[in-house]
């Protein structure tokens, strides 16, 4: 695997806006989903804050990381 290799996951989330305050406030550090292959994906809350609503957070999601596991970056698909 070359130094630059990037790893693209696709997963579905559906958070309310009261369960996101939890990770927002400090409570919760992380946010752990399910892949749509069914791999285990575990990253920092933080990377979900650009995308809440009133509603929460709820859609389709890219996330990519760097051969050392890294998140290089997260997008919202649909």
């Amino acid at each position: 695997m070359s130094s630059n290799a990037i790893r693209k996951m696709y997963f579905s989330i559906d958070i309310s806006h009261d369960q996101y305050l939890l990770y927002y406030q400090g409570a919760v550090n992380n946010i752990i989903v399910t892949s749509t292959e069914g791999a285990r994906i575990q990253f920092p809350a933080k990377f979900m804050q650009k995308f809440v609503t009133h509603g929460g957070i709820k859609g389709q999601f890219e996330i990519q990381f760097n051969e050392s596991n890294k998140l290089v970056s997260l997008n919202q698909i649909d």
